[in-house]
């Protein structure tokens, strides 16, 4: 009589999987904000609404990371890629004035390595704790056969609040407005396909020396959160509208918060440009073009202010920590031409 079949033969471990709830649990608990009522462990999390809102609306958003996690994987690095996940969601519901509330997490493999998962997860948690938002529930998925050995994949959830009345949509936008760009930390989580094609193409190695780091630790470096800057910053500043500058660059992001009738023309000397991204375009014969349409160039984000309010703005990204340029002016539009060019 063979053995009886088991859910561990078949290559999932609910005691695995028991034992990384045990450790996230705590992690967790750092995050926890006034609204959370229950969290991690039940079948739902539950959240009560913030007061003082006299019309809120909740703005959601869910992104991952991408092929990043391949660098990940080889450089063996997983505290930060959480930061990453995190990151490319709320960023993306701060676009329209959200505050981010809570954060929900996939993560997918085939065999559960429970250190390398509570490391992805505790670089969840710290970046929650860096936008002001509760880590709050997620999922864990072993599933034999799906994914590589040793690798994963990622999946992440943000749901923020605003007041109605107040949310931002580039509607308020006019000619001579003020383009304002918040340094990146890096390429972020975007054109990361790109980026492995030009190092294997280079023949280049993640330990490589540049600028006094490596390779590997510049391309690791994690996603920006701009959250707490930003909302800081709307309390003393009308701001007309915002971009988070991911796949598509600025000529593509941009576009997406702009009246038809306006077109924002960015100089791309208002910058300094990152070393990564002058070793990505020469050792990947890039031309400039697919350069703004595929990486952010160092700037991570974008806001539109009135030039009335541009010195203010300037000095109120500064004293929150932000490095913040002027990087192009608002432009009325005909309509044969591009939305936002860079020049």
């Amino acid at each position: 009589m063979t053995n009886p079949l088991t859910y561990a033969a078949a290559g999932v471990s609910i005691d695995a999987g028991d034992e990384l709830v045990r450790r996230i649990k705590p992690l967790a608990e750092r995050t926890r904000t006034a609204g959370v009522l229950a969290g991690i462990g039940g079948f739902g999390a539950v959240f009560r609404m913030p007061e003082g809102y006299r019309e809120p609306v909740l703005v959601s958003g869910t992104d991952g990371v991408g092929t990043k996690l391949k660098l990940a994987f080889a450089l063996n690095r997983h505290h930060t890629i959480g930061q990453d996940l995190v990151a490319m969601s709320v960023n993306d519901i701060l676009v329209q004035g959200a505050a981010p509330l809570f954060f929900l997490d996939y993560y997918a493999c085939s065999k559960l390595d429970v250190d390398v998962a509570e490391q992805v997860v505790g670089g969840i948690a710290r970046a929650c704790e860096i936008a002001g938002c509760a880590l709050i529930g997620g999922e864990t998925a072993e599933m034999p056969g799906m994914y590589e050995p040793g690798e994963y994949d990622l999946a992440g959830f943000a749901v923020g609040v605003a007041e109605k009345s107040e949310l931002i949509d580039g509607s308020l936008i006019a000619a001579g407005d003020i383009v304002l760009g918040l340094a990146s930390s890096g390429p972020h989580s975007n054109g990361y396909s790109l980026i492995r094609s030009i190092l294997a193409d280079a023949g280049s190695s993640l330990s490589e020396p540049l600028q006094g780091r490596t390779l590997g630790d510049l391309l690791m470096e994690p996603t920006r959160i701009y959250c707490k800057p930003v909302l800081e910053v709307m309390r003393r500043v009308r701001i007309k509208a915002m971009a988070h500058i991911t796949g598509g660059g600025l000529v593509e992001n941009v576009p997406r918060v702009l009246p038809p009738s306006v077109q924002a023309v960015i100089h791309s000397d208002c910058w300094p440009r990152p070393v990564i991204f002058e070793w990505l375009q020469q050792h990947g014969r890039v031309e400039d073009s697919e350069m703004h349409r595929v990486f952010n160039c160092g700037i991570g984000y974008v806001v539109v202010v009135s030039a009335a309010d541009c010195a203010e703005a300037l000095a109120a990204f500064a004293a929150n920590g932000e490095t913040c340029w002027q990087i192009g002016i608002i432009r009325s539009r005909n309509s044969f031409e591009a939305a936002c060019v860079v020049t």
